[in-house]
């Protein structure tokens, strides 16, 4: 009888004990700020090396294809006809099929006249896939910024770690420190 009640006694303080770590743990939880985004409200304003969607300047592009070359899929199609009396390529159509685009950035790096650039936009969903199918003329248009937008509150800084904090993963656990640089 005396060695039940202790069990029960030892069962009750070792549960005790493990709600108390699971509130801790809530309780930390809940001095934390939040690391959520409002998101019709609030955008997220991407780093400056995003990739987002590709910018297309029709006026630059000599139609040489490197694009084509240099994507993992041969995802740009670049449609041209040789003019004769010029003696060089004339570029008909120009376009990127972002349904497929794995925005890898090597067309906008390794193209020599600099007709490709990556923007800021994130915001590529569509009803149909077909629409996500750019030509030359959707390509051109620049996207608005977010930053701009007065209807949204821009949200700067979310994922990323504050300049001059270094994190490395050893193994299975984190170790953030402070850098000296």
């Amino acid at each position: 009888m005396i060695k039940g009640l202790q069990n029960y006694s030892q069962q009750a303080l070792r549960t005790a004990r493990y709600i108390g770590q699971g509130f801790m743990v809530t309780l930390d939880h809940m001095n934390r700020t939040a690391s959520t985004i409002q998101y019709p409200y609030e955008k997220l304003i991407p780093s400056e090396r995003f990739r987002g969607r590709i910018h297309f300047e029709f006026d630059k592009c000599i139609a040489c294809e490197v694009c084509v070359r240099v994507c993992p899929i041969n995802l740009p199609v670049v449609d041209w006809e040789f003019q004769k009396s010029m003696k060089k390529k004339q570029l008909k159509s120009y376009s990127i099929d972002f349904g497929v685009c794995i925005f890898c950035g090597n067309c906008v790096e390794y193209c020599p006249t600099n007709c490709l650039s990556m923007t800021e936009e994130y915001e590529l969903s569509a009803y149909d896939r077909h629409e996500l199918n750019y030509d030359h003329v959707a390509l051109g248009r620049l996207p608005f910024p977010a930053a701009k937008d007065p209807m949204v509150q821009p949200v700067y800084g979310i994922g990323y770690l504050e300049k001059g904090i270094v994190e490395r993963t050893k193994g299975s656990k984190t170790i953030t420190t402070l850098s000296t640089n």
